[in-house]
């Protein structure tokens, strides 16, 4: 969060997600009692109110931003294992050099030991998480391309002006694109997730953040569906008792 010890003028202020979709405006923030700004509350497009960490808002002139709380936790995992796996390196280094005593050692590998696996645990939940909302995000693209082929076939019978349909058409291709940024986000996540697990620091921002970007400047995957002729109809007249 952008330090402000103003953020009570914020209030009213219009809160995005940092793909740019609008999520409700600011209502209120819990303050310590030493006047430190601890949470938000935002008011939803639906009415509701929800509760949020202001260490995940950004409030830079007119724009507020909701940073992802994934994001956030896979940061603080990509800076917390590395350094705990260093620190306990450097301890047997200082026990092989007979600098400390084997009792201590054994006390404080076991405690740096017990703190990496739990962060290691909670690294493999988050992971998990990620993994839900990438399926959210591909069940959100199925969804438009359905609803864009409903428009489609509209169009084609006639139900839909033009006019009408560009706008409709522009709608959904707009929120497929920011879809697509949201996934290929989250697959960066859960590729510096899994290295982090593996050890791998280096490759862990350099593969996610360049997949990001492939996947990021790629278009919308939909594609207007090749549409059948429509079906000749034949209408025969009934023959009467009389015939013709």
């Amino acid at each position: 969060m952008s330090q402000n010890s103003n953020l009570f003028l914020s209030i009213g202020k219009p809160v995005k997600d940092e793909y740019g979709r609008v999520i409700g405006k600011i209502a209120t923030f819990a303050v310590t009692p030493s006047g430190k700004f601890d949470s938000v509350f935002i008011e939803r497009g639906d009415g509701r109110f929800g509760k949020y960490s202001t260490e995940h808002l950004q409030v830079e002139g007119a724009d507020a931003i909701l940073l992802s709380k994934l994001k956030s936790d896979t940061s603080v995992f990509c800076d917390q294992i590395p350094l705990l796996w260093r620190k306990d390196q450097a301890l047997k280094g200082l026990s092989d050099k007979k600098k400390i005593s084997p009792e201590l050692y054994k006390e404080l590998h076991t405690s740096f030991e017990g703190a990496l696996t739990q962060l290691k645990t909670d690294a493999q939940s988050l992971s998990e998480e990620v993994n839900a909302e990438i399926k959210r995000c591909e069940g959100e693209t199925k969804e438009l391309n359905y609803a864009l082929v409903h428009l489609e076939i509209e169009h084609e019978i006639g139900k839909i002006d033009d006019q009408n349909y560009e706008k409709a058409f522009t709608l959904i291709q707009e929120n497929l694109k920011v879809i697509n940024i949201e996934k290929a986000d989250l697959e960066a996540t859960k590729i510096k997730i899994a290295n982090i697990l593996l050890g791998d620091t280096s490759k862990a921002f350099e593969l996610g953040t360049n997949k990001a970007k492939t996947e990021a400047a790629k278009e919308p995957t939909y594609t207007s569906p090749e549409l059948p002729e429509p079906p000749v109809v034949v209408y025969v007249k009934e023959i009467g008792k009389a015939g013709i």
